[in-house]
């Protein structure tokens, strides 16, 4: 890989609230007030959305607008591989999370005898399925997905024959079945669980890097151990949720938390991360300037991006020099 492509990723249809589908907007008015040459300085890409389906009334209440989710991640995960086939690095800003499940497909459908690890800085495990799920809401999602685990021990809904039918395209999408193991998927600060999602990842042995241990053992550490834990993996994609920060530093998002990053340690944690050379793939999510003021949200996560951005410029650089 020798550039980096901007994949803009606007559907927001797996959300609760809306305003997703503009976070982009916002990080670039964030980039214009700081001066910063940041979108003119990268090729990229817009990935279509079906946004307009919000007005009408979804069919799959166990897991809302399913169908057109589907089609929409069609798109994200054809994007991602083809960009990494071209040689280059994608960089996905995207509107809700559940548009990660489609980046990790596309990841997957570009290498699909390499051993995929994921990194996930989040408030939320995003571990429900449409059997689990207490709000239908897609961007819980992703990772049951990912993982083709619907959680069935764990079951309170009955989702309908129609949702069944497109759930299981989902986790079939790009190649059949599973694209991580659950040994190859690692939390960071991730805080506001439910019942379901507790007993999926204490069954499943997942690792999550908590605040306290995060502050206790810095940032550069703990990305020395995340990548320990993922020896076994050839390639990594890390996956940033703007709600991982703490709540004092995140209204402008959809479902903000409390005790979680300052934005100093999530770009120490990011620029950590990046320097990796397996890292193929780094994602951005969730910002919602409707839910904001001044801009706040947007402007703290143009700070961390344009310093994850860096970092991944500077590996590919080296990777270049020693090719050459």
């Amino acid at each position: 890989m020798r550039r980096i492509k901007l994949l803009e990723v606007r559907s927001e249809l797996g959300a609760g609230t809306r305003g997703a589908s503009l976070g982009i907007d916002a990080l670039k008015v964030a980039c214009l007030n700081k001066g910063s040459d940041y979108f003119r300085r990268f090729n990229s890409v817009q990935v279509p959305d079906l946004n307009h389906v919000l007005f009408d009334k979804t069919h799959f209440p166990k897991a809302k607008h399913i169908d057109s989710i589907y089609t929409v991640q069609k798109g994200i995960a054809g994007a991602v591989e083809q960009t990494l086939r071209f040689g280059e690095f994608p960089l996905v800003l995207a509107g809700d999370h559940s548009n990660a499940s489609a980046t990790i497909a596309g990841i997957k459908a570009a290498y699909p005898h390499k051993t995929l690890g994921v990194v996930w800085v989040d408030a939320h495990a995003d571990i429900h399925s449409p059997y689990t799920t207490p709000s239908g809401n897609m961007h819980g999602m992703p990772l049951a997905i990912s993982l083709g685990d619907d959680n069935r021990q764990c079951q309170r809904n009955q989702p309908e024959p129609e949702t069944e039918f497109f759930w299981q395209r989902l986790k079939n999408l790009g190649e059949p079945g599973p694209k991580i193991t659950p040994d190859h998927l690692v939390y960071v600060v991730v805080r506001d669980t439910e019942a379901e999602e507790n007993a999926i990842i204490e069954r499943l042995g997942i690792k999550n890097y908590k605040l306290d241990e995060v502050k206790a053992k810095g940032t550069r550490r703990v990305a020395r151990e995340i990548y320990e834990r993922l020896r076994f993996c050839d390639m990594v994609y890390v996956s940033f949720d703007v709600d991982s920060l703490d709540s004092r530093f995140s209204k402008g998002t959809g479902t903000p938390v409390e005790e979680g990053l300052n934005v100093e340690e999530a770009i120490s944690l990011c620029r950590a991360l990046l320097d990796n050379d397996r890292v193929v793939c780094f994602e951005m999510v969730e910002i919602n300037p409707t839910l904001d003021s001044e801009n706040t949200m947007a402007t703290n996560a143009f700070d961390i991006l344009e310093a994850a951005t860096d970092a991944i410029q500077r590996r590919l650089r080296l990777e270049e020099v020693v090719s050459r």
